[in-house]
């Protein structure tokens, strides 16, 4: 069975969707450190439950407060933002 091309093809596919999967949620950590640096920097520490909201946040909504963030003057700018985003979508 190991040897038919439809196992292999399957094997393969599997394969390279675990790699996508991966890649994926590397780039989203990497996304949220850079984020939650960023933010530390300008305004110090920051809550427990803003963190927690941030690191639920697609890779598409961390790439979209990365540019936001830059217009924040304080944190109540964040946490107001946070508030009228959309929740994250599973898988992104």
């Amino acid at each position: 069975m190991q040897e038919s091309v439809i196992y292999q093809d399957i094997l393969q596919k599997g394969l390279q969707q675990g790699l996508q999967q991966g890649e994926e949620r590397g780039k989203k950590k990497e996304a949220l450190e850079l984020i939650v640096r960023q933010l530390t920097r300008r305004f110090g520490a920051i809550e427990p439950e803003v963190q927690q909201q941030i690191r639920a946040l697609s890779i598409t909504q961390l790439e979209e407060l990365a540019e936001a963030l830059l217009d924040f003057s304080s944190p109540s700018d964040l946490v107001n933002y946070l508030v009228n985003i959309s929740p994250a979508q599973p898988n992104q």
